[in-house]
């Protein structure tokens, strides 16, 4: 669809282009083709739109109207697949069980799972008495169930991209970017590894991650999602 020739009254989208979370968010809105107006934010700067629309100050925030909003990145995915899904992200029931069960080992706030002990390893200063290294290879023990589904398939969940990859993948990078020379060195971890690669190569995570400047209240909202 030609910018010129947008929807009026588009869904704004506040977005923090480094965060992962931000990052699986706007990849469902790119491949499904929902249009929407960008507000690329600091999280140190926060504007007061965001935090009137969400008070709790975190990125991706989707607001589908006045009185609509989607405060957790994998609502904006799901609700994203659910207009438009051209490349099957979404299975069936069984798989969607089973990859939403997967995903939610990297996030679960219960215990100090993958997300929580790659905040521990990343950021150990934010955490009293961390030992970084326990929480990498804490870490490392998720990247082996991920190994293990690899090993005869390109994807967590078959030769295809799926909810899966695009939900877990940009915590991966960002684990991986904490020190890629070590990461890049682990043996026991290849299929995982290559994934990661081809992950980081699909065009939609290349297509999301072009760079916008600060959106500051009165500046005019980007289209999204850019052209290929």
């Amino acid at each position: 669809m030609s910018q010129n020739h947008m929807p009026q009254n588009l869904p704004i989208l506040y977005s923090f282009r480094r965060c992962p979370y931000a990052m699986r968010a706007r990849m469902a809105l790119a491949i499904s083709q929902q249009q929407v107006k960008l507000r690329e934010v600091l999280l140190r700067d926060k504007p007061t739109e965001m935090l009137k629309t969400s008070p709790k100050g975190t990125v991706p925030v989707l607001a589908l109207s006045d009185t609509d909003i989607l405060e957790e990145s994998l609502d904006i995915m799901l609700w994203a697949l659910a207009q438009n899904d051209p490349q099957q992200w979404l299975g069936d029931g069984a798989t969607n069980e089973e990859m939403l069960a997967l995903i939610s080992e990297t996030q679960n706030q219960e215990v100090i799972n993958f997300k929580g002990n790659l905040d521990r390893y990343k950021y150990p200063n934010r955490y009293e008495g961390c030992d970084p290294l326990h929480h990498r290879d804490q870490a490392l023990d998720f990247l082996q169930i991920l190994n293990n589904r690899l090993t005869d398939q390109a994807f967590l969940f078959g030769n295809t991209p799926k909810l899966a990859d695009m939900a877990i993948f940009p915590f991966i990078r960002q684990f991986a970017n904490t020190n890629r020379e070590w990461f890049d060195g682990v043996t026991t971890i290849n299929h995982a590894q290559n994934w990661l690669a081809r992950c980081l190569a699909l065009p939609v995570f290349q297509q999301v991650m072009k760079k916008y400047p600060q959106w500051k209240t009165g500046d005019p909202a980007v289209d999204f999602p850019p052209a290929l």
